[in-house]
């Protein structure tokens, strides 16, 4: 006679224990991001005056505005950089006409 009976709780129970370290894994990983975002908003109540932190909501759209406002900025920068450019060929071909002889 063999011993392939198997209590039926067993695998039930490896289930369960399964079950409960995959859910630990998970609680540790909330855990670490719940501690990452205390210590950021400790840190903005740190900067911020009078130790008040700004409301993220407010704080995301200041971001997304000022995210746009510099691309505007990088697209003006560029169109100067294009006309500083052609000013200095210009200049350049102005120089080099006075140079040479009539």
């Amino acid at each position: 006679m063999s011993d392939a009976y198997e209590r039926p709780e067993r695998r039930a129970l490896a289930e369960v224990e399964t079950l409960v370290r995959h859910a630990t894994e998970e609680l540790t990983v909330w855990r670490r991001r719940c501690l990452r975002a205390e210590g950021e908003l400790q840190e903005l109540r740190a900067r911020a005056p009078g130790g008040k932190a700004p409301d993220p909501v407010q704080a995301r759209a200041r971001l997304a505005e000022l995210e746009q406002e510099n691309v505007v900025l990088q697209q003006r920068l560029a169109a100067v950089r294009e006309k500083v450019a052609a000013l200095s060929s210009r200049l350049a071909f102005l120089e080099r006409g006075m140079t040479e002889p009539a």
